[in-house]
């Protein structure tokens, strides 16, 4: 199974990720498929190769909670009518 995550990159103190497409059993900063754009929290920036997201999406690779929240905050999900369940903690109601 495929997710879309963030891989630390950077210097101390200074950390950039990059949101890549990658095997679920890989660790952090393991091997990735693909590196599908980046995001500076410190400067507030994202990029994304809107391409390389549809087509790991459509094979059906999930986004993490924070990949998600970045690609929302882009309106990533509005421009191309793709949406998923967030994962949400603690227990449901019923």
């Amino acid at each position: 199974m495929v997710k879309l995550r963030l891989k630390r990159c950077g210097r101390k103190q200074r950390a950039i990720y990059r949101i890549v497409a990658i095997d679920v059993r890989s660790r952090r900063e393991g091997r990735d498929l693909r590196k599908v754009g980046f995001y500076d929290p410190i400067k507030n920036q994202t990029y994304s190769n809107v391409s390389a997201i549809l087509y790991f999406l459509e094979k059906g690779a999930r986004p993490t909670g924070t990949v998600y929240d970045i690609l929302r905050k882009a309106e990533f999900f509005k421009e191309f009518q793709v949406s998923f369940e967030k994962k949400r903690k603690g227990k449901q109601e019923l």
